[in-house]
């Protein structure tokens, strides 16, 4: 069992050096930005480096082994195994395109960047169901703003790629594998499991939204300076200075602990208060020793209530509750409703889990072919710097994510309307952006990749929190990780055997190994608008299917479990 620790601060300290190890997390969308790099210097064709990009997509998603060690273990053994991987396996990819080993065979650098990007799986798991069990009558929100850093990495790497790093790929891994690894062991003593609220807090709307205007200030500044950067050609001095600030903007979660201790508001001091007086009842608190470890017991009616479940169960074995069973003792447990705990092999059996799988698989797994494949897009229209693309990709996907969290946020407690029915209007607007992309016309590159950069951020921030209404906390970690295994699946149906055949074709066609023009991807591009119509029909089912579920859990405009999931 994990001890869980007291406290109005820990979990905002949490959440702040999460935002951090999030950043970190997205290592995996910097592919663009060595791609080319690996295709020349190691003289690889379209459909090997492609198959890379596949690569990056398996290790960075494939998550099941963290989703079950965040349950058995403390979040800073599942960030010390991430960072471990990140330094074996971008260490392997640093070695051979720095010719510092020379012919490192291929199927050798396709299980390193598995291994390398595998490590954005143990960092998310981690941080994300730490902080949704911190903060679980905010899960949404929380989602919203982990998953947005986390898409916005892509914007600080290329930041970096450019300002610290002179755009260079080898130096680009070296940092990977070293700088990575560093941030890991500062940040994984912050991220611990805490005592959630017991209820509704006005100040934690208020330092949610301060977190969220931080992050669009970071997003915006981000996407400004790299422009400035590309278009000015600015001195090492002012890019410098430009990095600094963007480094001081990341640390901006960390002022509201620092606002807590240093300013601790009235309601913190009466409960405190309340606690003291009431040491001398054992009923109504968790006596450790220390008055500041002391917590009340939960009201039953909160969700956070349910949240002792996740560990009280953990000390009672499979045989053990099947003898109690068997003897009378307690009857045997009913399989759960929608909104309760399931176990992965219940959530396995309900049509819900794999409607929000394939919405899910169609929504990132088309997005991700488009990332994959982003710099050879750019290249086939013409442009000669590619940077910029993926600045704005990161920074519409880091707007998709924030803002696919808030307003399903609002949304769900003020109408309960399912999340899923972003899902929906987001696909409807790919199936456009498909097209656009399809029909090449000039200036709208910027335009396609900003809205599909939008709508595939939408796509993770409403798929978390969906997972975790729907299937409960308890094992969320295994179920965030099954559904991310659409990311992986359709970056090797789409990008590894569409686009990456498609492309060759067209280059051999060509008599060269870049292709040029709006064919390289043309049918790529209407493939993935015609599967896009179909994830809509299925967002459209599961949502129709989950509205009573969720006209239960927000009946009364905030989340709640029903009584008899405390099993």
């Amino acid at each position: 069992m994990v001890g869980l620790k007291g406290g109005s601060r820990p979990p905002w300290v949490g959440l702040g050096a999460a935002v951090w190890v999030q950043i970190a997390s997205g290592n995996a969308y910097n592919f663009p930005l060595y791609s080319h790099s690996l295709k020349s210097v190691l003289g690889f064709n379209q459909r090997q480096l492609t198959l890379l990009g596949v690569a990056n997509d398996i290790g960075e998603n494939v998550g099941l082994l963290p989703g079950v060690v965040c349950n058995k273990f403390p979040p800073w053994v599942v960030l010390l195994v991430g960072g471990f991987s990140c330094f074996f396996g971008y260490g392997v990819l640093w070695l051979a395109l720095s010719k510092t080993l020379i012919s490192v065979p291929y199927w050798v650098l396709w299980f390193a960047l598995c291994i390398a990007t595998n490590s954005s799986a143990w960092f998310s798991t981690a941080v994300l169901v730490t902080n949704m069990r911190n903060f679980p009558l905010s899960r949404g929100t929380v989602a919203g703003i982990l998953k947005g850093y986390g898409g916005l990495s892509a914007a600080v790497y290329t930041e970096i790629y450019s300002v610290l790093l002179n755009s260079s790929s080898p130096k680009l891994l070296l940092f990977l594998a070293l700088g990575i690894p560093a941030l890991c062991l500062m940040m994984m003593f912050f991220v611990r499991p805490c005592t959630p609220a017991s209820g509704d807090d006005s100040s934690e709307h208020c330092h949610f939204l301060f977190i969220q205007a931080a992050s669009v200030v970071l997003g915006v500044y981000v996407l400004t300076t790299t422009i400035l950067d590309d278009v000015l050609s600015l001195s090492a001095p002012v890019a410098y200075c430009f990095l600094l600030v963007m480094v001081v903007l990341l640390m901006a979660p960390l002022a509201i602990p620092l606002k807590m201790t240093f300013y601790p508001s009235s309601r913190s001091k009466s409960a405190l208060h309340g606690k003291v007086v009431a040491s001398a009842d054992p009923s109504l608190v968790q006596d450790n020793g220390s008055a500041d470890k002391m917590e009340p017991l939960l009201e039953p009616s909160s969700s956070a209530a349910n949240l002792g479940s996740f560990h009280e169960s953990d000390g009672i074995s499979e045989v053990d509750m099947l003898l109690a069973e068997g003897e009378g003792a307690i009857k045997k447990k009913r399989r759960p409703r929608r909104g309760e705990d399931f176990t992965f092999a219940e959530a396995m059996i309900k049509a819900d889990f794999w409607l929000l799988f394939l919405v899910y698989f169609v929504g990132v797994g088309s997005g991700v072919t488009v990332l994959n494949n982003l710099a050879q897009i750019g290249i086939a229209q013409y442009m000669r710097d590619t940077k910029v693309l993926l600045s704005l990709f990161s920074f519409c996907n880091f707007v998709g994510r924030l803002g696919g969290g808030v307003i399903s946020e609002y949304f769900v407690r003020s109408k309960a309307i399912p999340r899923t029915i972003w899902m929906t209007i987001t696909q409807v607007i790919m199936v456009f952006t498909y097209l656009l992309f399809a029909s090449a016309i000039n200036g709208t590159l910027f335009a396609g990749t900003s809205l599909l950069g939008i709508c595939y951020g939408f796509q993770f921030s409403i798929m978390v929190p969906t997972a975790s209404e729907l299937f409960g906390l308890k094992n969320f970690g295994l179920f965030f990780n099954f559904m991310s295994l659409g990311n992986p699946l359709g970056a090797y149906l789409f990008s590894g055997l569409l686009a990456g055949f498609v492309y060759d074709n067209e280059a051999a066609k060509q008599h060269s190994a870049t292709c040029l023009g709006p064919t390289c991807f043309r049918l790529t591009f209407l493939v993935l608008a015609g599967v896009c119509i179909i994830g809509t029909i299925l967002s459209i089912v599961l949502t129709m299917r989950i509205l009573p579920v969720y006209k239960m859990l927000y009946a009364g405009g905030s989340f709640r479990l029903p009584q008899s999931s405390n099993r």
